[in-house]
């Protein structure tokens, strides 16, 4: 009788140990996750740094079990940006998607959420970016002008279509040019975080020979717009 009790017993604990095997996040269960991915847009040339926001349909998302270190699945957003993962077991699960630096670099977006049993867990919305500008900041400055003609003074403006440079500091020469626009306004896009210098071009009223005028400015992060402490005040000869 006492052997078959202890049987008894022990086919318990084996049944109830039995499930704890397959608790840990993963494939087989009931439950399903499930969210949606936008793409963030970073146009070129608009000297705002303005996004545009767009449903990111066929675009891949991925999904990592608890603490395992490769993805166990992906699958790929509807029309409507839509995902979903189905039969999953309760636990933690991290949902990924990519984004686009303007090198080509790929980035993962990720959300990480808890799974409670055969429900619905909804992930919050992943928001992937795209675009040359994504990642960098700009900076803006302006020149007014003051115009010669042989030594004598001819009025004064904007210093449309002057030329202005930008280096890093440190380093001997430039790496981008621009004109300086009808309102003054000149702009450098695409910039990484780090320390520049803003050069131009400003003529000596007797000798005409140019002089270069700088400005330093430190970009400290990205997706900013950053503007010049002073204008550049220079001379044209014409």
């Amino acid at each position: 009788m006492n052997r078959i009790i202890k049987l008894f017993f022990a086919l318990m604990v084996a049944m109830l140990l039995l499930p704890s095997c397959n608790k840990g996040p993963g494939e087989g269960g009931t439950g399903t996750i499930q969210g949606f991915v936008k793409l963030v847009h970073h146009p070129d040339d608009n000297y705002t740094l303005t996004t545009d926001t767009l449903v990111a349909a066929k675009t891949d998302v991925f999904i990592v079990y608890g603490d395992d270190p490769y993805f166990g699945n992906d699958v790929e957003t509807n029309a409507e940006g839509m995902y979903q993962f189905d039969y999953l077991r309760p636990g933690d699960y991290t949902v990924f998607s990519y984004s686009t630096l303007p090198s080509g670099e790929k980035v993962a977006v990720s959300e990480t959420v808890s799974l409670n049993g055969g429900v619905v867990c909804q992930v919050p919305t992943i928001y992937i970016h795209d675009g040359k500008a994504y990642g960098t900041s700009i900076v803006k400055g302006r020149v007014h002008a003051a115009f010669y003609h042989n030594g004598s003074y001819r009025g004064e403006g904007w210093a449309y279509e002057h030329r202005v440079y930008i280096r890093r500091v440190g380093e001997e020469y430039h790496f981008d040019d621009v004109r300086v626009g009808v309102d003054g306004y000149f702009y450098f896009q695409k910039l990484q975080p780090g320390v520049y210098e803003v050069f131009t071009a400003s003529d000596d009223i007797n000798t005409e020979i140019p002089e270069l005028m700088f400005q330093t400015i430190t970009v400290d992060e990205a997706g900013q717009i950053y503007e010049l402490a002073e204008q550049f005040e220079v001379i044209v000869n014409v």
